[in-house]
């Protein structure tokens, strides 16, 4: 059982404080139907809300399962340390002024220090949060209003921002909330030990989060394998970009893996659902409340409506959605209840020839679903009711039930509008396990997202998190870096360092020619005229020397048969671990900003896959007639560089360009940054 287990679910609670903020507190907990003891505690105060108050937290009855803190952050100091003593269940610590107002107040850090000091094994909320919402079992350490009911299952959802988490609890969508929890700064109980023991309540069904900054990697791969454990999904909505990527300011891997790529990546490699706004988040978690994650990203689109088909099919556009043709056994089923006049497609205009009749309509809807499929949506939007009447709209309604009945597939009711589906239609459709999407966009995201999550859930090996460096790093040499690299398998050219431009034609006389001609100690050498290509004789190498801002140079083979260019980079990430990125190389990479990001380790499966999504994969199979590059060499280059992250726990690696051909993929560039060992 999780540690948080009595914050969470108490059955006594105690709130600290006489303020209008405690007072709230209370009369939450009573609006909500806590049936557990409530006890207020102020020194002077009689009572509070009615309720008859103690004195001292030595003077309550028993240790309470939870407390709510509502005084300044030095009293919160010693009354979390008082709870600790008494062994209470946990506190959600309401004051803020700790290491999230450092800017502000120079001890902040040192006063969170001394609050983790005082909690010590007791759990605690916050600081600088509203607490948490239970509506299972009716408790509510909240000090404020908030929109929720009672529920006997549901989603849980947790946020850093307590007005975030009351924004939530407004929504009119008909989703069952089970807890909304905010974690504040995060000083001792961060999203992912939350996550972890919401999941293990067998009455949550799916978990949401809104992220502002990971609190520990190891953490979130617990609650990933945890949810994975229990067949639940989690989606979230990450916001904030940190500069920990950004520091490696000598190549481009840096800024195509910032912050942004590797939450991505993380959230990718947990499989975490990554939705582009709480909207999103909301009817993806609708979607996984009654149907799970989805078995594939095949979906039978329905509607009344040519526009509202057309719709449909450019929303999808560019997702991974598909809309998969009619098979014989649809067409034939719904030609003989629609009719001659009805142009056959998927999405399918029905037109209104069936509307009012709920036979037909189900008949409709049956006959287009098929067990191949992953879902079957119906687009309809529902009148207002203050002006209009939707007693027609029933027949959908039922037809659509029947057809999820009938099916065994999931079936949604989709509003192209978010506010054309009333909160009572929508509650009542999740009881029939129907789906009921408010918005069009919103609702093929959720499908989308719902497709890769189910599409994801093999086990993945554990994050490489190398320590951090206990000595300043050092930028290898290019000969260095190429050295190393080449130790792990990484075909790289033939090559001399030299002093000098005599040195270097000697070097080159000696490669054979033509060569490349590249000045040390300097990033970015193209930018710097360091690099001089196709050298074809002694004294073009020594010209070029001479003109190059260094004394000392690498000559190497010139790479020819050359079909496309590519950057392999790591990135050392602290938020989000060892960020691996492919890229389109050369001069291309400013100008297509063609990548993905992954996570060390990744397979060789995910290397490929990455390699398929850049848009230069055209190049690389062979465009126009042109011969294809060996992309099994160019995942071994991948691998390679790798294996030299897993040894050596670089801070940054970068091989810019990887030359890539029909007989191999050879490093044209290095650079290395090392960092500290495992």
């Amino acid at each position: 059982m999780s540690d948080l287990h009595r914050l969470l679910r108490p059955r006594s609670v105690a709130v600290i404080g006489g303020g209008a903020w405690c007072a709230n507190v209370i009369e939450q907990c009573q609006k909500i139907g806590f049936t557990g003891d409530i006890w207020p505690v102020h020194p002077k105060k009689p009572e509070v809300v009615g309720l008859p108050a103690f004195a001292t937290l030595s003077d309550l009855p028993n240790a309470p399962d939870a407390a709510f803190i509502g005084v300044n952050r030095d009293a919160t100091i010693e009354v979390v340390r008082e709870l600790s003593a008494m062994v209470a269940g946990g506190a959600v610590c309401f004051a803020s002024g700790f290491s999230e107002a450092q800017e502000e107040m120079a001890d902040g850090a040192e006063k969170q220090e001394a609050l983790l000091e005082a909690a010590g094994d007791m759990k605690i909320l916050g600081p600088n949060c509203y607490g948490m919402l239970n509506y299972l079992d009716g408790a509510a350490l909240w000090p404020d209003q908030h929109g929720g009911v009672a529920v006997e299952t549901g989603v849980a959802l947790i946020t850093q921002s307590s007005n975030i988490a009351i924004n939530l609890t407004m929504q009119a969508r008909g989703l069952p909330v089970a807890y909304v929890v905010t974690a504040g700064n995060q000083a001792q109980t961060g999203l992912s030990e939350i996550g972890k023991a919401l999941l293990q309540d067998e009455r949550v069904t799916a978990l949401g989060l809104h992220i502002e900054g990971i609190d520990d990697l190891r953490g979130f791969e617990a609650m990933s394998a945890e949810a994975a454990r229990l067949g639940k999904s989690i989606v979230a909505v990450k916001i904030g970009k940190s500069d920990h990527a950004q520091a490696a300011a000598i190549s481009h891997t840096a800024s195509l893996a910032g912050s942004d790529a590797g939450a991505r990546a993380l959230l990718k490699r947990l499989n975490i659902g990554q939705v582009s706004s709480l909207s999103a988040m909301l009817e993806t978690l609708k979607l996984l409340h009654v149907a799970g994650p989805l078995a594939s990203n095949r979906i039978a689109s329905m509607s009344c409506s040519g526009g509202e088909a057309s719709l449909m099919a450019d929303t999808a556009h560019d997702t991974g959605l598909t809309f998969p043709p009619l098979n014989t056994r649809q067409a034939t089923d719904l030609r003989a209840t629609l009719g001659p006049k009805v142009a056959l497609a998927n999405p399918l205009d029905y037109h209104t020839y069936i509307w009012g009749d709920r036979a037909a309509l189900a008949g409709c809807f049956t006959a287009m679903m098929d067990p191949d499929l992953a879902m079957g949506v119906i687009v309809v939007d529902f009148p207002r009711v203050d002006r209009c009447s939707a007693e027609e709209w029933e027949d959908v309604i039922i037809a659509a039930a029947k057809a999820q009945q009938a099916s065994g597939r999931p079936v949604a009711l989709l509003s192209s509008l978010p506010e054309n589906i009333p909160e009572d239609i929508s509650a009542r459709l999740i009881s029939m396990n129907v789906v009921p999407f408010a918005g069009m966009s919103d609702a093929i995201e959720a499908m989308d997202v719902a497709a890769k999550i189910g599409e994801s859930q093999s086990a993945k090996q554990t994050l490489f998190l190398p320590k951090t460096p206990e000595t300043d790093s050092v930028h290898l040499s290019e000969a260095e870096g190429k050295i190393l690299l080449a130790s792990h398998g990484l075909r790289v050219p033939g090559a001399h360092r030299a002093n000098g431009p005599e040195a270097a034609a000697e070097a080159a006389d000696h490669i054979g020619y033509p060569v490349v001609l590249k000045g040390e100690g300097i990033a970015h050498k193209s930018d710097m005229g360091a690099v001089a290509l196709n050298l074809m004789d002694a004294k073009s190498v020594s010209n070029a020397a001479q003109n190059m801002p260094c004394d000392s140079f690498l000559v190497e083979e010139m790479i020819t048969g050359t079909i496309a260019e590519i950057l392999i980079g790591v990135v050392h990430d602290p938020a989000h671990g060892m960020v691996l990125t492919l890229a389109a190389g050369g001069v291309l990479t400013e100008i297509l900003q063609d990548s993905a990001s992954l996570l060390v380790p990744a397979s060789r499966v995910d290397v490929i896959d990455a390699l398929n999504s850049l848009k230069i994969a055209k190049l690389l199979d062979g465009y126009r007639g042109q011969p294809a590059a060996n992309k099994d060499a160019i995942a071994d280059a991948v691998m390679a560089v790798q294996a030299v992250v897993m040894a050596e726990a670089p801070e940054e690696i970068e091989i810019n360009p990887l030359m890539c051909g029909p007989d191999g993929a050879i490093a044209a560039d290095v650079l290395i940054r090392t960092g500290g060992k495992q």
